[in-house]
C-alpha cells in the first residue's frame, strides 16, 4: 500500500507542479503580449482610444482568469493527497480568494462585452 501511496503523491505533485508551470508560462505570454499591444497602441495610435485600452484591458484579463484556474487546480491535487486540517484551511482561503478574484474579473469581462454590443447596435448598455 505504501508505494502506491508514494506514486500517487509524486504523480499529484508532478501534475500539480505542471499546472502551476502552465499558469506562469500563461501569465508571462499574456504580460508580454499585452506590453506590445500597450506600446502599439500609445506610439502608432497616439495613445490610443478607450476602446482600444479597454480591449487590451479585458485580453489580459481573461488570460489571467485562465491561470488562476490552473493555480486553483494546483492547490486543489496538492491538499487531495493527506490533507491536515490546516492543508484544508488554507486551500479554503486560497481557493475563495481566488474564486472571488476570478468572478469579478469575469463579471468586468462581461459587462464590457455587453457595453460593446450596445454600443455597436447604437444601443446603451443593458441593465446589470
Amino acid at each position: 500500500m505504501e508505494p502506491l501511496r508514494a506514486l500517487v503523491q509524486t504523480l499529484t505533485e508532478s501534475v500539480s507542479t505542471l499546472a502551476e508551470l502552465a499558469a506562469a508560462l500563461i501569465i508571462a505570454v499574456a504580460v508580454a503580449e499585452a506590453i506590445v499591444r500597450s506600446v502599439h497602441t500609445v506610439f502608432l495610435h497616439g495613445g490610443g482610444s478607450d476602446d482600444a485600452k479597454q480591449a487590451l484591458r479585458l485580453r489580459l484579463g481573461r488570460w489571467l482568469a485562465v491561470s488562476l484556474e490552473f493555480l486553483l487546480a494546483a492547490d486543489i491535487l496538492r491538499t487531495a493527497v493527506a490533507p491536515s486540517w490546516q492543508d484544508i484551511g488554507q486551500l479554503g482561503a486560497i481557493a475563495l480568494i481566488r474564486t472571488a478574484l476570478n468572478y469579478f474579473l469575469q463579471r468586468e469581462i462581461e459587462a464590457q462585452a455587453q457595453s460593446r454590443r450596445g454600443g455597436a447596435t447604437g444601443e446603451g448598455p443593458a441593465p446589470s
